[in-house]
């Protein structure tokens, strides 16, 4: 064989191997772009239910526990807050959540399973600040009719201790109520829409 002839099997032979090797490394360079494309491990994980340890909350006080991005409120309402609540159905826009975003099973005077237990989301229902938790009755700041609530500083929004919104502020709704269950006496598992079983 001369210089100048083809050997026609190893041409083949050459552009298979070419072929091959040049589809591997598409491959190896598709797999990154392509794992991009997918929700990260925290994209996932942000819409996934998350426990809350409500052992440790002593009487009349509030944890905060993160779930989708937001916060969510766990207060342990004393009986004299729990005592307050009915007292209050003249002054609220929507007493009875027949408007309000909660689950069934919380669609009731205290707003929750069991209670003693409020769970709320904490972004004000008028434009998404996060209100203040204000358990004390009557602060200088908020009046002498104030019974312990929450106060939102953006717009003077105002919710009782179930996140029911009073008359006459900026907030169209109560407070959302997300969906949750209790696992045992001293732990919820937060956004699981098995419901109070």
């Amino acid at each position: 064989m001369s210089g100048n002839e083809v050997n026609p099997s190893r041409r083949r032979f050459l552009t298979a191997a070419t072929t091959v090797i040049g589809g591997v490394g598409v491959g190896f360079a598709l797999v990154p772009f392509i794992s991009s494309m997918e929700p990260s491990a925290k994209a996932r994980a942000a819409g996934a239910p998350v426990r809350a340890d409500i052992s440790k909350i002593e009487l009349g006080q509030m944890i905060r526990v993160k779930w989708c991005g937001k916060p969510v409120w766990v207060v342990n309402r004393t009986q004299e807050m729990l005592d307050i609540l009915p007292t209050l159905d003249s002054q609220l826009r929507d007493p009875k959540s027949l408007e309000s975003e909660q689950p069934d099973y919380a669609q009731n005077e205290y707003r929750s399973i069991k209670p003693e237990y409020a769970v709320l989301i904490g972004i004000c229902t008028h434009l998404g600040c996060s209100p203040t938790y204000r358990p004390d009755i009557a602060p200088a700041d908020l009046g002498k009719d104030w019974k312990g609530g929450f106060f939102c500083p953006c717009h003077g929004s105002r919710f009782d201790l179930a996140g029911r919104v009073f008359k006459g502020v900026p907030a169209p709704l109560n407070l959302v109520v997300p969906p949750y269950r209790y696992l045992s006496d001293t732990e919820l598992l937060i956004g699981d829409e098995g419901g109070a079983a």
